[in-house]
């Protein structure tokens, strides 16, 4: 399979992730579990993954009183933190922030038989798509994705890109960008987009394949460079970085998602009422604008419809996966 068309299987997500938010946020039966919750984190503290949850559990537990304590449990490409949920109580008490990394990629790499995305878990609600974004240490002579291109090209196998870890969406964008660009670079999994931005931050890594909501700041501050965003279109927080499509590889989008689950056979009364209070969550103007800050686009979605996605994304990113012969380390 050829670099445009596997872009073109990633292609088709975001308008139906979108699309979401037209499912109904009917109140549910106050079937809450009394607490504490305990929401697991698959990935270190201080990625986009991390950021997003500590927001949404605190609006949660303001809102209803029942307290949501945050977990980080990283490896294996957020696979150790989303098994220990496959195998929890099946009483609310444990939940999982999972990604597209967890149910949508890892699931279907070469030799994957820890969980089934389907079958294992419960689902909740989306609550959020996230853009990818490519940064440069601020010492990397390129300004733009093409001149990075340039500068790659003459030395095969010399630079690096890191992730947050092998099988992730910034390890599939970067992989995706390497195909597309015809360059060669090496990939440096970490254990999350914090422990990854702060190598990149120090010089250990030359280019950084992360979630947008995990670099904003430092974009921000001017700590790293931000040289393309991998959606379609710019993102609205970052109107002077250009997409990777219009710096020269046309066809190319990434982009990655989070979402609540429980572990299967969680009552179907329990999974509407924690789905009506992430929606809520999710909803509040407060929590709105800090997305928009975060470069997140906040869904909400019904059990049904977070169910309806992890079908349609297993579907998306089979093809991109067997293309890199993906095999989880």
């Amino acid at each position: 399979m050829n670099s445009k068309r596997i872009a073109l299987h990633a292609l088709a997500a975001f308008t139906c992730t979108l699309g979401l938010n037209a499912f109904a946020q009917t109140p549910s039966p106050n079937a809450l579990p009394k607490g504490p919750i305990t929401l697991v984190v698959p990935f270190a503290a201080g990625g986009a993954t991390d950021i997003v949850s500590r927001l949404v559990a605190k609006k949660v537990t303001d809102k209803t009183g029942v307290s949501i304590v945050i977990e980080n449990i990283g490896g294996g490409g957020g696979v150790v933190g989303a098994q220990k949920v496959a195998r929890a109580p099946k009483d609310g008490s444990v939940l999982l922030m999972g990604t597209v990394s967890t149910h949508a990629i890892n699931p279907i790499a070469r030799g994957f038989s820890t969980y089934h995305p389907l079958r294992d878990f419960t689902p909740i609600s989306l609550v959020a798509t996230v853009p990818n974004v490519i940064v440069l240490n601020n010492n990397v002579p390129a300004q733009n994705l093409k001149e990075l291109i340039a500068l790659i090209k003459p030395q095969p196998g010399k630079l690096s890109y890191g992730s947050s870890g092998v099988g992730t969406p910034p390890h599939l964008s970067g992989e995706l960008f390497k195909s597309m660009a015809g360059v060669d670079i090496e990939h440096v999994p970490y254990k999350g987009g914090g422990p990854a931005m702060t190598d990149l931050l120090s010089g250990n890594i030359p280019i950084l394949f992360d979630v947008l909501t995990g670099a904003a700041g430092h974009i921000k501050s001017g700590r790293v460079r931000a040289i393309a965003v991998t959606t379609p279109q710019r993102s609205p927080s970052f109107p002077d970085v250009p997409a990777v499509a219009e710096s020269g590889l046309q066809g190319y989008e990434t982009y990655t998602w989070n979402a609540i689950f429980g572990p299967a056979g969680l009552s179907p009364a329990v999974a509407a009422s924690l789905a009506a209070e992430f929606q809520r969550a999710v909803a509040e103007p407060d929590v709105q604008e800090k997305f928009k800050e975060l470069s997140a686009i906040p869904v909400g979605s019904t059990p049904e419809g977070l169910n309806a996605h992890v079908k349609s994304e297993l579907d998306k990113w089979g093809p991109v996966v067997k293309a890199i012969d993906l095999k989880l380390e």
